[in-house]
């Protein structure tokens, strides 16, 4: 999460009362997962940035031509796997959206690896978020981040983690499965944050990208997960990243500390698994549809937001949520108006959903973007015609691979 001292950059047929104090109204959270295996917005359009990659040597097709993109880029999928991937040279960090790659290196994400990934800690300065600047409401209450209850899978199934490496280390995120309209009930699609894929104007395309929904489905504290199995850590198994789009304006302007991009920090993922062949919206049983009608915040009577903080007191293991009534957050007059509530969630909840009800069905409003270095509420952009594309982009290019 990006933050001010700059923002920090489910059984099937329940449903879940999530309830809120405060002005916040109750959301649901339909809950239709399968159970576990046994085994970190504008109505302006924008030009989306997109690619992809396999190379694992599975039976995924590596996109046509996609190989010869990777050998243009120097790298040798041998190579890679074998640590080349490490190099973060500026003239190897790729950052163009045609160079995106992610060869899946299986095994990587081993559980003790999950657990020492870092919040990407990205935050916003006092003065980057000041009101006076367009429509800002005053700043909110806090509001004290809740653990979701467990198992995970039953009450919030579409949530789940994010894993990456960064020149700073392993990192992590939240994101929330989302649909996909061209390949109902098999989507593949997760929504997340720019920043939590892409380091922005002064760097490229991050690597290793992973997604495991309900990670720690039973909330296991970190003492209890050095003996657990892996299921009980990936549940669902492990997705990784084979393409992924951004908007170009965190890609142009997105940096690790202050608001610029924040507006348009918002990404799309295209997910494999690492093994098996089903899909992620079969596999968790459940998707959310995305809201694209960019809705005033004085309109919505709540906001929830999901993720899995990870920076002090939080420790990045567990899945908390905070439910408040939406402010207005302007860092220009210039920029579109992002979405706060009070929330306590620390960095490593960037990328996680906003959810809201419309006509009795959860959906998926915005996700966290930036915060305060007193981690005090949070900021999120507004979906409008630019995430549209992106997403649409993504459904009907990608969607179907």
């Amino acid at each position: 999460m990006r933050s001010t001292r700059a923002p920090f950059a489910r059984s099937r047929g329940r449903r879940v009362a999530l309830a809120a104090t405060g002005l916040a109204a109750t959301l649901a959270l339909t809950a239709t997962g399968c159970g576990p295996s046994d085994d970190k917005a504008s109505d302006k359009p924008d030009t989306t940035t997109s690619q992809g990659a396999d190379g694992s040597g599975s039976d995924t097709k590596l996109p046509d031509g996609l190989a010869d993109k990777l050998k243009d880029n120097g790298i040798d999928l041998d190579d890679w796997k074998n640590g080349a991937w490490k190099n973060w040279d500026k003239d190897d960090w790729v950052r163009e959206a045609k160079d995106f790659a992610n060869p899946v290196i299986e095994g990587l994400w081993k559980p003790e690896r999950m657990r020492k990934a870092k919040d990407p800690n990205k935050t916003i300065a006092a003065k980057d978020a000041s009101a006076g600047q367009g429509a800002t409401d005053p700043e909110p209450t806090p509001v004290q981040a809740k653990p979701e209850k467990t198992p995970y899978h039953k009450h919030a199934a579409p949530v789940g983690k994010i894993f990456f490496d960064s020149p700073e280390g392993s990192m992590v995120c939240s994101g929330t499965v989302v649909k996909d309209p061209r390949n109902p009930g098999k989507s593949n699609l997760v929504w997340t944050a720019g920043h939590c894929v892409h380091a922005g104007q002064n760097g490229g395309w991050y690597r290793n990208i992973a997604f495991v929904p309900s990670y720690n489905d039973l909330g296991k504290s970190e003492a209890q997960l050095r003996n657990a199995a892996p299921q009980e850590i990936a549940p669902y198994g492990q997705y990784w990243a084979d393409w992924v789009s951004t908007s170009s304006e965190w890609m142009n302007d997105g940096g690790p500390t202050g608001g610029a991009g924040a507006t348009y920090d918002y990404a799309v993922m295209h997910v494999k698994p690492e093994q098996g062949g089903k899909s992620l919206e079969e596999t968790v049983g459940n998707a959310l549809d995305v809201d694209f009608s960019t809705p005033a915040a004085q309109s919505v009577s709540s906001m929830g937001a999901w993720g899995y903080p990870a920076a002090p007191p939080y420790n990045g293991l567990n899945m908390h949520k905070c439910v408040d009534k939406p402010g207005r957050l302007s860092l220009s007059p210039s920029l579109p108006t992002m979405y706060r509530i009070g929330c306590t969630m620390t960095g490593g909840s960037s990328g996680g959903g906003w959810f809201r009800m419309v006509d009795g069905k959860t959906k998926l409003v915005s996700n966290t973007s930036i915060g305060p270095a007193e981690n005090t509420w949070l900021a999120g952009p507004q979906l409008g015609r630019g995430a549209e594309q992106v997403y649409d982009m993504m459904s009907k290019k990608y969607g179907a691979q």
